[in-house]
């Protein structure tokens, strides 16, 4: 029975993460974020597969899932980093469009209470820098919704992670138990 809960689990995460990362993919698209699209693509095809592994008892696919899960939580890290201006990366520079497109986070502009559509005379229109004060404030900076973004990502991936090790080793102990039938 602990293997079924295990497993149920596992299936409620996956899931989870699959809503989570359809969110994430949708406002990456929105801002033109390639290198995230990309990334979060991979993600929701190994989840689908590690899923798919864990209803239908393949430890391979769980073990992928596994071993994606690693990368994704590094991702998520990353991402982090970047937007909080650590290590010597930038939240400013053009790595998450991969360089093709001027775009970025689409939080910058949008984020809850930003307001840039009512610029309050004309002589904030003639400046040198419009994007520099087209958004004059928000409830909660874009840095920190991308940031929330990759926690909420690395909890669910983490308690993902836990799970899918312990079903992977009680699949283990069933085919072991399958491949040598005790003498009774």
């Amino acid at each position: 029975m602990g293997c079924c809960s295990a497993r149920c689990t596992l299936i409620l995460l996956c899931c989870l993460q699959l809503v989570t990362a359809l969110e994430r993919q949708v406002f990456d698209f929105l801002g033109y974020q390639w290198a995230p699209i990309m990334v979060n693509f991979f993600h929701i095809i190994v989840v689908i597969l590690g899923l798919f592994g864990v209803i239908q008892y393949r430890s391979r696919y769980v073990i992928m899932y596994l071993l994606w899960t690693l990368l994704w939580v590094g991702w998520n890290v990353f991402v982090s980093c970047l937007y909080l201006d650590l290590g010597g990366l930038s939240k400013d520079s053009d790595i998450l469009s991969l360089g093709v497109s001027p775009h970025r986070s689409w939080w910058k502009d949008n984020g809850p209470g930003c307001e840039g559509e009512n610029l309050p005379s004309a002589g904030w229109q003639n400046q040198q820098n419009p994007e520099l004060s087209t958004v004059l404030s928000c409830w909660l900076e874009y840095q920190y919704i991308e940031i929330l973004h990759c926690i909420v990502q690395l909890l669910i991936s983490l308690l993902g992670f836990v799970y899918a090790c312990y079903v992977v080793s009680t699949y283990s102990e069933e085919e072991d138990s399958s491949k040598y039938p005790s003498d009774q």
